[in-house]
C-alpha cells in the first residue's frame, strides 16, 4: 500500500468515525436519559423535575469533575476512534485502556500516532468482546453457582484487592511504556503529597484530588521540560549562527 492510499484510508478512516460515534454517542445519550424522562413526565410515581435535578447534583458534585479529567487524560493513548468506543462501552481505567496500552506496546508503537490509534481500536474490540464472553458464562450461567460455592473469605480477598491489583498493572504498564521518568516522578510526587499532606488537612480536597493531580502534574512537567530543554536549545542556536527566535523579531 502507498503512501498516499494510506493517508486517503486514514481520512476517510477520521471522517466516518467522527460522524458515526457522534451519533452513537447521541442515541446513547438519550436512552441514559429515557428513564427519569419517563419517571418525571410520564410515570405516576411522584417523582417530580425537582428529584431528579437533586439527585443529579448529589452526584455532580462527586462525578463531574471526572466527565473533564478523563477524556483530557485518555485522548492522547486513545485516539478519536478508540475514545467513542470506550465511553460507550464504559469501565474504561480498568479494562479498555490496559488492553489499549498492552496491543501499543506489544507491536512497538508510540501513543498518539495513527498505528497506536488503530491498535487501540482493535484492543478495544478484543476487550469488550472478552467482557461480554466473560458476563455470558460467569454471570449469565454460573452467576448463582459461583455464588453459591465460592467461600466468602475469597469474595472478601477479591473485592479488597482485585481494584487495586489492576489499577497497579496499569500503572506501571502505562511508565513503561510511555518512557517518561520526568513526567512520572513528577505525578508520583503530587499524588504523594496531596494524599499524604493536602486531604488530611483540608478533607474537602478528596473528591477533587484526581483533578487537581492531573492539572499539577501537566502544568509542573511543561515549565520544568521548557525550562530545562531551553538551555540546550540556546547552545544549538549559538553552534549553529542563528539568534533566538525573540531577537530576530527585534
Amino acid at each position: 500500500m502507498s503512501t498516499a492510499t494510506a493517508v486517503t484510508g486514514m481520512e476517510a478512516f477520521d471522517r466516518t468515525t467522527s460522524t458515526w460515534g457522534r451519533i452513537t454517542m447521541l442515541l446513547g445519550l438519550a436512552l441514559s436519559l429515557a428513564g427519569p424522562m419517563y419517571l418525571v413526565f410520564i410515570a405516576d410515581l411522584g417523582v417530580t423535575l425537582t428529584h431528579v435535578l437533586t439527585a443529579y447534583a448529589a452526584v455532580a458534585a462527586t462525578f463531574l469533575i471526572f466527565a473533564v479529567v478523563e477524556p483530557l487524560t485518555y485522548f492522547p493513548i486513545l485516539g478519536q476512534a478508540a475514545m467513542y468506543q470506550a465511553f460507550m462501552i464504559g469501565n474504561i481505567s480498568n479494562k479498555l485502556l490496559p488492553a489499549a496500552v498492552v496491543a501499543q506496546d506489544s507491536i512497538g508503537v508510540r501513543p498518539g500516532t495513527k498505528k497506536a490509534d488503530l491498535s487501540a481500536v482493535m484492543a478495544i474490540c478484543g476487550a469488550a468482546l472478552v467482557h461480554l464472553t466473560s458476563l455470558l458464562v460467569f454471570v449469565g450461567l454460573l452467576g448463582t453457582w459461583l455464588l453459591a460455592h465460592v467461600p466468602p473469605q475469597v469474595m472478601e480477598v477479591a473485592r479488597l484487592y482485585i481494584l487495586p491489583a489492576i489499577a497497579g498493572a496499569v500503572l506501571v504498564q502505562a511508565v513503561a511504556t510511555m518512557r517518561q521518568p520526568r513526567t512520572t516522578a513528577i505525578a508520583l510526587g503530587v499524588a504523594l503529597i496531596l494524599a499524604l499532606v493536602v486531604v488530611p488537612v483540608v478533607p474537602v480536597v478528596g473528591m477533587y484530588t484526581t483533578a487537581v493531580a492531573v492539572a499539577l502534574t501537566i502544568a509542573l512537567a511543561w515549565i520544568l521540560g521548557s525550562r530545562t530543554d531551553r538551555p540546550a536549545r540556546d547552545e544549538h542556536d549559538e553552534s549553529s549562527g542563528t539568534a533566538p527566535a525573540d531577537q530576530e523579531v527585534r
